[in-house]
């Protein structure tokens, strides 16, 4: 009986922890590609945010968030705290959000002077000149 009940305790942590980290409300089969300035860098675990504040088509200015790694992963392809700082200029490759909001799961950034920084080594980066 006790076995059991670890058991069931177990798979039920096991789900929590795996809907956790899900990226089921990115649309993995696309890509977004966004200029803007950076408004806030959140270099935090579990997950790090990049805050962008792009000018849309109308003319009215729009913040996208990207959803990242935290820190030690960040840390492995030279992205550090202070890597983007409010107010530099960045292009960003994502896989956007399924319902339309202004948010993605960051791919790869290119910074102003040409810096690049691929998330996902071995795999070559979007090019961030293609659009979404």
């Amino acid at each position: 009986m006790n076995k059991m009940l670890l058991v069931l305790a177990m798979a039920t942590l096991t789900g929590s922890a795996l809907a956790h980290h899900s990226a089921a409300m990115f649309d993995m089969s696309k890509t977004v590609t966004v200029t803007g300035t950076v408004r806030e860098f959140q270099y935090t675990n579990p997950h790090s945010w990049l805050q962008v504040l792009v000018t849309d088509s109308d003319g009215k200015t729009v913040e996208w968030g990207f959803e990242t790694e935290g820190p030690s992963t960040l840390l492995r392809v030279g992205i550090k705290a202070k890597t983007f700082q409010p107010g530099d200029k960045v292009t960003i490759v994502g896989n956007p959000m399924r319902d339309g909001r202004p948010a993605g799961n960051w791919i790869s950034a290119t910074k102003a002077d040409g810096t690049v920084y691929n998330l996902r080594p071995g795999r070559p980066a979007p090019d961030a000149k293609s659009g979404a």
